[in-house]
């Protein structure tokens, strides 16, 4: 099992046509489809204030993730033009995240958050489940601030035929990779 499940976003990384391992699907509109979701891990510390457990998280990081066994291209339209938009889609991704990741941090670093449980141990491991949904919740939204702009750059390229506006964002996209 030599394919990976996800590629990370990293500067000196280009999308292939390679990287799209998925069936195309005959009943959509677009030459190719690209799913991208974002991963993240933290650290969660307990602490004593009183008699009461709280949890602090720390350490918030971000990935942009590449999903090759769900993105597809029809082959006969398999172009670098295309795959140059594609990898876009890649980068505006990335550009979201770094835009939100500060917010999504101070949202929660230097705070205090009770937790639940009948003993100091259950409240730990509960100060590390509900911490992952705290943040996976955060995520989530930017998820969907992803998506937001990703239609928007879909539309306003005309999944990339629009040459003019699409080398607009390519503009933009360089600035991440230098």
């Amino acid at each position: 099992m030599g394919e990976k499940s996800t590629l990370g976003w990293i500067p000196d990384f280009s999308l292939g046509w390679s990287d799209f391992q998925a069936e195309s699907n005959p009943a959509i509109f677009e030459d190719s489809h690209s799913v991208i979701k974002y991963r993240f891990t933290w650290t969660v510390n307990s602490d004593k204030i009183d008699d009461d457990i709280v949890f602090l998280i720390e350490n918030i990081s971000l990935f942009v993730e590449f999903h090759p066994l769900l993105s597809w291209v029809r082959s006969s339209e398999a172009n670098d033009s295309l795959l140059g938009h594609q990898q876009g889609n890649f980068d505006l991704a990335e550009l979201v995240k770094r835009e939100n990741l500060i917010k999504l941090q101070e949202k929660f670093y230097k705070r205090h958050f009770s937790t639940r449980g009948q003993n100091e141990e259950q409240q730990k491991q509960f100060a590390k489940e509900d911490s992952g949904k705290m943040i996976n919740k955060e995520v989530e939204k930017l998820q969907n601030i992803f998506d937001e702009k990703s239609l928007k750059y879909q539309n306003e390229t005309n999944h990339g035929k629009n040459v003019d506006v699409q080398s607009k964002y390519d503009l933009i996209f360089k600035q991440l990779r230098s």
